[in-house]
């Protein structure tokens, strides 16, 4: 790669016959090479064919052009010429990069101030179109990375959170927190994140303290403690056997009760090397039969709701 700083888009955030308001580069052998210049468009055919083979990493922009890719984006959020799912698309695979991008940055105080335009996006996207959140959980369910995870975790706690009521204010804090739950992931081994089989009890205790590793890093930035609880109490249990507490019912704040239900739901319904993916209603039956004791049975009733809704919609 050159000296010169880029970021990575996919391809799938492009609309066809639209023209490019910045260069687009491809990542070949190490080195990025001029694919689109400005003004440039990119048909629907190849664009078709680009997005077989996308992974997240080929495509790049220079960090000079970044704030036109923002405005590019930002216009087909607002397109009237584009539907829903098409919308859902671009917002997703944007949002994908972005927090692959921040999950790597060491700095977690910038990275959470970075994040805050990811929810509030989301926000407005569900404001905007009823259909929106049908649209975003269609897309989820792809091999499991901890940015998806995190994402497809947020965007189903904001639609948990949204259904039980919350407000905007208190679903931008939502967003937040349900990003950033497993911060505390970074203090763990990758060779025990990264294990295939199952952990040793020595592992697994280990495991078992992200949530406290969470939220001495969420401690030394300003965060609210509705977005500590999403990270600390995720983990806890509506019996009370969860962990690291083991605090019981309504002790649990609220959004370590949702993030509990989505952070699950997400495990269920993602490819991994370990498990085939349930399909949605599935995972929450499953869930509701099985599982009930360890969550809030309102906001489980509302999951399942809201999955249904959707079914029947679509």
């Amino acid at each position: 790669m050159n000296s010169e700083i880029f970021f990575k888009v996919r391809i799938n955030t492009l609309i066809p016959g639209k023209p490019l308001t910045f260069d687009l580069h491809v990542s070949v052998a190490g080195q990025s090479l001029m694919y689109l210049r400005a003004g440039d468009k990119l048909e629907e055919e190849k664009m078709h064919t680009l997005s077989k083979k996308d992974s997240g990493h080929h495509f790049l922009v220079k960090e000079v052009d970044r704030d036109a890719y923002k405005s590019y984006v930002h216009e087909q959020m607002l397109s009237a010429d584009l539907d829903v799912v098409r919308k859902a698309t671009v917002l997703r695979e944007s949002s994908i990069s972005l927090m692959e991008e921040l999950f790597e940055n060491p700095d977690v105080g910038t990275a959470m101030e970075n994040s805050k335009p990811v929810v509030r996006e989301f926000i407005n996207f569900m404001e905007a179109e009823p259909a929106a959140m049908s649209s975003l959980i269609s897309l989820s369910g792809h091999d499991f990375y901890t940015y998806n995870h995190s994402l497809d975790v947020a965007i189903y706690s904001l639609g948990l959170a949204e259904a039980v009521g919350f407000r905007k204010n208190d679903l931008e804090e939502m967003g937040l927190g349900a990003l950033f739950h497993d911060i505390g992931k970074r203090q763990v081994s990758l060779d025990i994140l990264t294990k295939k089989g199952p952990l040793s009890p020595e592992e697994w205790a280990q495991m078992q303290k992200h949530p406290q590793f969470g939220l001495m890093i969420l401690k030394e930035h300003k965060v609210s403690d509705a977005v500590k609880a999403a990270c600390f109490e995720h983990h806890e249990s509506w019996m009370g056997n969860g962990y690291p507490q083991q605090i019981v019912g309504e002790e649990i704040h609220p959004f370590g009760r949702i993030v509990a239900i989505t952070d699950t739901y997400d495990a269920m319904t993602t490819q991994r090397s370990y498990n085939v993916p349930l399909k949605p209603l599935e995972a929450v039956a499953m869930m509701k039969e099985k599982l009930a004791s360890r969550y809030d049975p309102e906001m489980l009733k509302a999951m399942h709701s809201v999955l249904f809704k959707l079914k029947a919609a679509s």
